[in-house]
């Protein structure tokens, strides 16, 4: 099979963690599949021909519509999901960026539902991705927040 679900090899994802000093980070909740409904960072795939970092800014804007500037790489997070036969249905390699906020307020857009800066000590309320906090915590790092 070919595609997101079954692929011959790994999708490359791209995250953004954009943080709004001195305790905010930037949530969207999924409007599409996967995850649908999910709170987690803006991101998605990114498309041939396209730059990792341009398409963390895609991304952001298109599920946002926010801009950043200076981008940080945070880290990086292997998701492989097994069906009950043990092969394997999806698998992203997601690459995740860091940025602080420097203006405008987010607008929940393209696949996000809804959109919010939530207060980095209330994270619990959202029921993120464990892979979300430890990211979140790296790009605090990073950018020395």
């Amino acid at each position: 099979m070919s595609g997101r679900q079954y692929p011959a090899r790994p999708i490359v994802g791209i995250g953004i963690v954009l943080l709004k000093p001195p305790s905010h980070v930037l949530l969207i909740r999924r409007g599409q599949p996967p995850m649908l409904g999910a709170w987690g960072l803006p991101g998605g795939a990114q498309d041939v021909g396209e730059t990792a970092e341009d398409a963390a800014r895609r991304e952001l804007l298109e599920e946002t519509g926010l801009t950043v500037g200076a981008l940080t790489l945070a880290g990086n997070v292997d998701s492989i999901d097994r069906d009950g036969e043990g092969r394997v249905r999806y698998h992203y390699t997601i690459l995740d960026f860091a940025g602080l906020w420097e203006g405008g307020e987010p607008h929940a857009l393209s696949d996000a539902a809804d959109v919010t800066w939530a207060d980095l000590s209330d994270l619990g309320r959202y029921d993120l991705w464990s892979e979300a906090h430890r990211i979140i915590a790296l790009a605090r790092q990073a950018l020395g927040i």
